[in-house]
């Protein structure tokens, strides 16, 4: 089942609003999992150069889009194809990796990227982290916007970006961020930063939709599933999406993945929802963005 609303961005880009996340997906996994994703109707796939797995991705949806071949000389693969689609079909974001900030070297982190995915382009690109005691996260988004501007990618934005290192960027950018994908679930809701999304145009999207499992097991979840006879996962996915947040769940199993996209023919309900608006602890699972140097 394929998601009734994708999401226009600010650009008029339009994005379905699940899709599957790839951090610590191995390597030798993703091609596999990528596959059964597309399977299971996912259409949109988030990857990043930092998580080493863009060759396997790339194998992946060029299978799909019966280009397989390209790969196969190169990393070995079967070259079969699940079925065939059009690359217009299919999402790709990809990100630049704190080594790599600064103009010249985003520029040959790109290239080296969209290599590994063997695409002649890629749908979203986003400066992963802010970086900022380096100084060179302006200078890395203007790399951006030469990529925008060539019609390299189709969207830019940013990860993990604090509403200073926004006000900051929005000072000297010509472009304004697609996306700012973020750290977000029912116990870290980031109510400051949305409201600051939606104020400058920004969509947000949720890494870590499910708190690494944590909030899986959180009490009135449970309930709430029970309630729906849903799992914890879908009524989480379903909370991000009637908040109108963009959502990348990781799976490793082809039920899940199938779990995690069974989640548009319900809803919650008003109730239901402000009682998840109160499971708040600003509880983060992984690194606070002023952390990460």
């Amino acid at each position: 089942m394929r998601s009734p609303s994708p999401l226009a961005l600010n650009n008029g880009v339009t994005m379905e609003r699940l899709g599957f996340g790839l951090y610590k997906v191995p390597p030798k996994d993703a091609d596999v999992l990528v596959s059964t994703a597309l399977g299971e109707g996912y259409r949109r796939f988030d990857t990043a150069a930092m998580y080493g797995n863009e060759v396997g991705v790339g194998r992946a949806l060029g299978g799909a889009i019966g280009d397989a071949a390209r790969y196969n000389s190169d990393t070995g693969g079967s070259g079969e194809s699940l079925h065939t689609l059009a690359r217009e079909d299919l999402f790709v974001t990809t990100k630049v990796w704190n080594d790599d900030h600064g103009y010249d070297s985003t520029l040959r982190a790109f290239d080296t990227s969209i290599s590994n995915l063997g695409l002649d382009y890629v749908d979203l690109y986003l400066i992963h982290w802010p970086c900022a005691e380096r100084g060179l996260f302006v200078e890395t988004y203007k790399a951006l916007e030469t990529l925008y501007r060539e019609g390299k990618v189709r969207a830019i934005g940013v990860s993990n970006f604090q509403p200073g290192h926004l006000d900051e960027l929005m000072q000297k950018a010509e472009v304004v961020p697609a996306v700012n994908q973020i750290e977000l679930h029912p116990w870290l809701q980031q109510s400051r930063l949305r409201l600051l999304h939606q104020q400058l145009g920004i969509a947000t999207e949720a890494w870590s939709p499910l708190g690494r499992g944590q909030v899986l097991a959180d009490p009135a979840i449970v309930a709430l599933a029970e309630k729906y006879h849903r799992t914890p996962a879908q009524i989480i996915l379903r909370w991000h999406l009637q908040l109108g947040n963009l959502v990348i769940p990781k799976a490793s199993s082809a039920a899940r993945i199938k779990e995690n996209h069974e989640v548009f023919d319900f809803e919650l309900d008003a109730a239901d929802m402000d009682g998840m608006a109160g499971l708040e602890r600003h509880h983060r699972t992984g690194s606070h963005p002023d952390n990460v140097k």
